[in-house]
């Protein structure tokens, strides 16, 4: 199937599973007639929202208070027939509105749970007054591409950059990676910037705001020219003079109307997340009702822990060996020690004080926390370099890692380091019987701790090991001397390639360790690692798919990636034809493995694919959510939530207030398997690096989230 073909095919909308068809106007639904009331328990605020026209189908109702230790929130959608069932809140009072396309916010009514409480639906005065409501991708595909004729050196384009690199670029790799953009605060220009003549001028001045604002600068400026700063200052300037988007979405329809969506703020207003973690993903019961561990990045030490049963947050500070080592900021890392210019939001304060700058963790068996995050300077121990004895530094010595790794274990308090001499970023435990737990962010190496020597031993140097990518080229089945990446495929030798993985996968039956690489520079692919043979197999993908982020894998061995296409690429080994080892098994050897399903949402002018930039995927292999098993979800990072892929359809998962929602990661728990969809559900973070952009403004919060797939619209 060509391309294209594969696009068109997996946006077909089919009735009653998807409702996030794009090219639909967003206009009140009504349907006939609902009862007066529907029945509710004392723990639930239910009733019929109701339009000029009827009852209102697919708005969301929210229901939001500030009487718990800390600010919650719920929201459902409503069923054909204008009816919702906010279930199982805890004692408070709430404020409760409806939001919904083709309507404005109603106003908020305060109620308390075991009431009724009917709405009526406000349907928005204008166009404009419509799509403030509108997911962010439907304003940043307003972005205008240069067209095909401005690159290959005749513009002030730079020569090296063609338009697939352009069109990566605004997708999931630059801007979008660390931002949602297109909600309001990134589709205008803050007053406290000052007055600019142009829009152009004040994209210059925007981007170097704050600690990230030399990295931003250096890489629009640098790699690009400085040419983006036009196209975006011509899109604000364009929407301050009231152009609007040229596609509406759709209100939820079918098992989208089934989502119901928790939400607790948490961290501090000038702190960001970047993640959490709930459960161990093999194990999805373990750490069942327990707190949530958020991982702050460059933002902070202090960890937030939350309870979502009590409501409440506290935190855990992690330390490291060297007190008295430099924040992990700088060369080698996305932000710098202080501001580059001052905030919009913040003046120059410098927000960002980390050093254990925890990047991902992940749960246990037993229920600990194992995390990527520094324990110390860069600079190696000897035991990691050239003359060590150590077998993995032997075979490929390794001088610094920027981030390394730590357990905590939350019975004991205890915080242990595991220094590692690779670097770490994504960690993922595999599925053997050492518990190793694999790591991403590893520069050239594969690298691993033994969790199970650990625990006997202790011994970080004697559990820890790394091994460089190596293709069999020679065709032996066997690793063998090697010629270096810069080298030419030499027939008697193997190949070493550069590596760079951006997310792990462990394999859940054959023992081999997969990876999305050349996330940033080289070809975007599937990277496979054996550990019994200690070789290597690259995959790359198709031109088509422009590149790739965060991936992961089912339990039938096929990957899952965050395509820079705008879609949600799958790779499947099995569908290989050629040899997968020799001469020619050096990337480029199995097209016929790769296909593109096409995320919801419009897309960029001229475009057939969508502008959605997502950051990562997930595969459910529990059934965690609802469902079903081995559901791939990639977070929608420019439509407020998650879309997961089932029978060859998308679903969207939006989290619908506050507007702004961006996730970079995921995960599923089963808190009782025994209580149908109450005990099971996905959990997240927003993860954007300024959370006060969201529509909530200065004081927000990160808001971690809970997505439940109940039966239908009322369940309770």
């Amino acid at each position: 199937m060509a391309f294209r073909d594969l696009l068109l095919s997996t946006a077909a909308i089919a009735t009653g599973l998807v409702g996030a068809s794009d090219m639909s106007p967003a206009v009140a639904q009504t349907a006939p007639a609902a009862a007066a009331t529907v029945a509710i328990d004392s723990d639930d605020i239910g009733g019929v929202v109701r339009g000029p026209a009827g009852p209102e189908a697919g708005v969301w109702v929210i229901a939001e208070t500030t009487d718990l230790p800390t600010k919650f929130a719920k929201m459902v959608v409503t069923d054909g027939s204008g009816r919702y069932v906010i279930p199982d809140l805890p004692v408070a009072n709430y404020q409760v509105w409806v939001r919904g396309y083709g309507l404005i916010d109603s106003p908020k009514m305060r109620a308390k749970p075991g009431q009724i409480l009917d709405h009526a639906a406000t349907a928005a005065p204008d166009a404009k007054a419509a799509a403030h409501y509108y997911p962010a991708i439907y304003w940043y595909s307003m972005l205008k591409i240069p067209p095909a004729k401005d690159f290959g050196g005749s513009t002030d384009i730079p020569k090296e950059v063609t338009r697939d690199a352009w069109l990566k670029q605004m997708n999931n790799v630059d801007c979008v990676g660390c931002h949602q953009l297109g909600q309001e605060a990134t589709r205008t220009i803050p007053a406290q910037l000052g007055h600019f003549d142009t829009g152009e001028e004040a994209w210059q001045r925007r981007l170097q705001s704050g600690q990230a604002g030399d990295a931003m600068t250096n890489r629009i400026a640098g790699a690009f020219g400085g040419v983006p700063y036009k196209y975006f200052g011509d899109w604000t300037d364009r929407v301050a003079k009231g152009e609007l988007p040229s596609e509406k979405p759709k209100r939820p329809e079918g098992v989208e109307r089934n989502v119901v969506v928790s939400s607790w703020e948490w961290s501090t207003p000038d702190k960001y997340l970047h993640d959490l973690i709930s459960s161990d993903r093999r194990n999805p019961t373990v750490n069942a009702y327990g707190p949530l561990y958020g991982s702050p990045e460059y933002s902070t030490d202090m960890m937030p822990i939350l309870d979502p049963k009590k409501a409440e947050v506290t935190y855990f500070k992690m330390p490291v060996a060297d007190p008295n080592m430099p924040l992990s900021l700088g060369p080698g890392h996305a932000g710098a020690v202080m501001p580059a210019a001052d905030s919009a939001y913040w003046g120059g304060r410098q927000l960002w004080d980390t050093r254990a700058n925890n990047h991902n963790s992940m749960i246990d068996r037993l229920g600990r926390l194992w995390l990527s995050a520094s324990v110390r300077g860069m600079p190696n121990p000897d035991w990691c370099k050239k003359g060590s004895e150590h077998p993995s530094a032997k075979a490929f010595p390794i001088d610094t890692s920027a981030r390394q790794a730590a357990m905590y274990d939350p019975k004991t308090g205890k915080y242990s380091f595991i220094d590692t001499c690779f670097a770490s970023h994504h960690p993922q435990f595999g599925y053997d019987a050492d518990e190793t737990l694999w790591f991403s962010g590893t520069g050239p190496v594969a690298g691993w701790v033994n969790t199970k020597k650990y625990d006997e031993t202790g011994d970080v140097k004697a559990s820890t090991g790394w091994a460089p990518f190596v293709l069999d080229t020679n065709g032996n089945g066997k690793l063998d001397d090697y010629a270096e990446p810069n080298a030419p495929v030499d027939p008697a030798k193997d190949k070493r390639v550069p590596g760079g993985p951006y997310a792990v996968m462990p394999h859940p039956t054959d023992g081999s360790v997969w990876y999305t690489v050349g996330v940033f520079a080289g070809n975007p692919a599937f990277l496979r690692y054996d550990p019994k043979t200690k070789l290597s197999q690259i995959f790359n993908m198709p031109k088509e798919g422009r590149g790739i982020r965060g991936g992961d894998i089912d339990k039938d061995g096929v990957l899952w990636g965050s395509a820079s296409n705008g879609s949600l690429a799958s790779f499947d080994i099995r569908k290989c034809k050629g040899p997968l080892n020799g001469p020619t098994a050096t990337g480029n050897h199995c097209p016929e493995g790769w296909a593109f399903h096409r995320y919801p949402g419009p897309g960029f002018e001229g475009e057939t694919t969508s502008a959605e930039a997502s950051y990562y995927t997930w595969v459910d292999h529990h059934n965690t959510l609802g469902l079903g098993d081995n559901i791939p979800i990639s977070t929608a990072n420019l439509q407020d939530g998650f879309v997961a892929y089932k029978d060859g359809q998308m679903v969207m998962l939006r989290v619908p207030y506050p507007m702004g929602f961006y996730a970079k990661g995921l995960d599923g728990r089963i808190d009782d398997i025994t209580a149908g969809w109450k005990g099971r559900g996905l959990w997240s973070t927003n993860g954007d690096r300024t959370p006060w952009l969201m529509e909530t403004g200065m004081g927000s919060r990160p808001r971690a989230v809970h997505i439940q797939v109940r039966p239908d619209p009322l369940a309770k």
